[in-house]
């Protein structure tokens, strides 16, 4: 037997390979739930009334799902044309920490439609600038940015423990380590009362949208797809490779940073070291779970964020770690990578 090539991935494979991918998943992590001694359906059963049954539920599914569909639009547009961002957890803090530092000083007093959108401009130019950084070294030196993305993520964590305990400490805060508030100005605003949804989803979904858009209709959406594809060809045919990478860094810690911007702004309301539960890693399981297409970062955020949510209430109900969302999750980007090379790949006799 041996691999060939396909000449181009049927629609029904490329359809079909997320849905194989979740569902394999899914029977691998019911094994490892009749291990712990539980039933398997009625476990899934509880996972789905605990992400969508309730009020509450489905509130916090889509709540969760605001930051993964922003970290997973910006590990898909970065991976569409081989830059290999492994640094949006730290983009995503360093977007908060700015948007804190900004909406609570110089922004203090201004109306909410100046206040709000000029904060998350603030938080996306952030992402933007800490992706920059490690895309630089790989074009002036050739450094391997997986690498320097992913260590950058520990610098920013670091550096926003620093500002937190020192220039920015909510005196208020009884000595807890968190931020100065943004203020209520700054918040979004809810889109049902009496829970933490906000209008962030609204525009998750939108961007999303506009990165379709912008990835399938616009020059600069074919010049980062032929980078992707073939550097050398693009290049070639008259790409000007560097700028096209460089907007991809811009675009995508652009909405790494806007991630973290709209976490504040939109739940928390200041800024803490454990404000993400790893969006930023969790992103890039998103991002190819969608197959790096942006509409379907959406779904694949909402099963992310249904899992964690669902898991939480089946682990109470059950006795059994909610742990088993990690592996679910980890184990639905490895079946995911799996379906994806055989969309490109056929076995021959």
């Amino acid at each position: 037997m041996r691999l060939e090539r396909r000449a181009h991935r049927p629609l029904v494979l490329v359809l079909l390979a997320p849905v194989i991918a979740i569902v394999t998943a899914l029977a691998i992590s019911g094994v490892l739930i009749a291990i712990a001694g539980a039933p398997v359906l009625e476990a899934y059963r509880l996972i789905i009334t605990g992400a969508f049954g309730t009020r509450l539920g489905f509130t916090e599914t889509l709540t969760r799902a605001t930051p993964l569909m922003l970290t997973g639009l910006a590990a898909a547009v970065a991976f569409r044309a081989r830059v290999w961002n492994i640094g949006a957890e730290g983009q995503f803090y360093l977007g908060a920490i700015a948007v804190a530092a900004v909406a609570a000083t110089v922004f203090s007093g201004w109306p909410p439609y100046l206040l709000i959108p000029s904060s998350l401009m603030v938080g996306a130019i952030a992402g933007m600038v800490t992706l920059l950084v490690p895309l630089g070294l790989r074009l002036r030196f050739g450094v391997d940015e997986v690498v320097t993305s992913l260590l950058i993520n520990f610098v920013v964590v670091l550096f926003v423990s620093m500002m937190i305990e020192g220039p920015l400490k909510d005196p208020l805060a009884f000595g807890w380590p968190q931020s100065i508030p943004v203020g209520a100005d700054a918040m979004l605003p809810k889109l049902i009362d009496r829970t933490r949804l906000h209008i962030g989803l609204l525009i998750a979904i939108v961007v999303a949208v506009l990165v379709y858009f912008l990835q399938s209709r616009t020059v600069f959406g074919m010049q980062s797809r032929a980078a992707g594809l073939s550097p050398t060809a693009a290049t070639f045919a008259g790409v000007p490779l560097a700028k096209t990478l460089i907007k991809v860094a811009c675009l995508s810690g652009g909405l790494a940073g806007l991630a973290g911007a709209i976490e504040v702004t939109g739940v928390k309301g200041y800024v803490t070291t454990d404000l993400s539960p790893g969006y930023g890693y969790s992103g890039i399981i998103v991002a190819m779970l969608a197959n790096l297409h942006p509409i379907g970062v959406i779904a694949a955020a909402l099963f992310t964020a249904a899992m964690f949510v669902g898991a939480d209430s089946m682990g109470r109900a059950l006795g059994i770690p909610s742990y088993i969302a990690d592996v679910t999750v980890s184990l639905s980007l490895l079946t995911m990578l799996v379906s994806i090379f055989f969309t490109q790949y056929r076995i021959r006799r």
